[in-house]
């Protein structure tokens, strides 16, 4: 009970100060600050927003940098304010307000010395925004198209370095994409769209991780088809193009369980394409390289 009475007197001190401010009050409002920046200098709001950022409270920086735009919009420190307004919200995640903020800052200053970061830090937020490949790829899209900018508009800069190799990941997240739905559409039996979208990755994207396992899974819908030929001839491009890969040993081995090829020499076997009602061309030229014919041996005796 004596602890009790020894503690009384400090909170009937504090009691006053307390109701000063406010119980459950953390400090001034918002409006209360925007007022007091109002009277301050620009740079000693921006330094402000800079320890905001430095301690993760990013609604604080936000509201700074915003003071800074309304009350003094023609200094230096506004066009600034605006860049780190930009940066901020990309730093919590909020990538469209981000894009807004930079959008506003290229338009108002496209010659200011921090442009190419302003290109690079929107396109940062496109690529920020990419999903699994099983979904919908406009921001994909969206990202290669700005990555592209910052590195058309800004070649030299280290931000087009990075931006290349971002570009190459977008690209292969579009490509995978392809295989996701060919794959599908294999597993429902509609061949026709599944060739389809196999070789969109064969000659939109040859660049990618995904070139060589398009090569092997349409060698497999034309087994399926009993299109012997154009199964041999997507084959032998995938064994010029990829000789060691493991798809190639895949479709070499579709291949000679079908009796299409011999598994010990390579070559193809007197047997004559069956046909199909489904009349699709192998892979297009613009696709990887297509071997050389040989005068014998078919399109692996050249292999082994």
């Amino acid at each position: 009970m004596s602890q009790h009475r020894r503690l009384l007197p400090i909170v009937l001190l504090l009691a006053p100060t307390l109701a000063g401010c406010g119980i459950f009050n953390s400090g001034p409002t918002k409006a209360q600050i925007s007022s007091m920046n109002a009277r301050l200098p620009p740079e000693q709001v921006y330094n402000a927003g800079i320890n905001a950022i430095q301690k993760q409270d990013y609604q604080s920086a936000v509201d700074n940098f915003n003071d800074i735009e309304q009350n003094t919009p023609y200094s230096p420190w506004a066009t600034n304010a605006q860049l780190m307004h930009g940066y901020t919200e990309y730093l919590r995640s909020h990538y469209t307000d981000s894009i807004s903020a930079l959008n506003r800052y290229i338009d108002l200053h496209p010659a200011d010395r921090d442009i190419a970061y302003a290109y690079y830090l929107r396109a940062l937020c496109y690529y920020e925004q990419i999903s699994d490949d099983q979904r919908d790829q406009q921001t994909t899209l969206d990202a290669i198209n700005a990555l592209q900018e910052v590195v058309n508009r800004f070649p030299s800069s280290a931000y087009a370095r990075d931006a290349s190799l971002k570009i190459d990941l977008g690209t292969d997240q579009l490509a995978g994409h392809e295989m996701v739905i060919g794959q599908f559409y294999e597993k429902q039996h509609l061949y026709a769209a599944a060739i389809g979208r196999y070789q969109v990755v064969i000659n939109n994207y040859q660049t990618t991780n995904h070139t060589a396992e398009a090569l092997e899974r349409l060698t497999e819908v034309y087994l399926k088809l009993g299109l012997t030929d154009e199964a041999r001839r997507t084959a032998a491009v995938l064994a010029y193009n990829y000789p060691g890969s493991p798809w190639y040993r895949d479709a070499f081995s579709k291949l000679a369980s079908q009796d299409v090829i011999d598994r010990k020499t390579g070559t193809a076997q007197d047997v004559a394409s069956s046909g199909s009602a489904l009349d699709e061309p192998a892979p297009s030229a613009t696709g990887p390289a297509t071997p050389p014919p040989k005068s014998s041996g078919g399109f692996f005796g050249w292999l082994f």
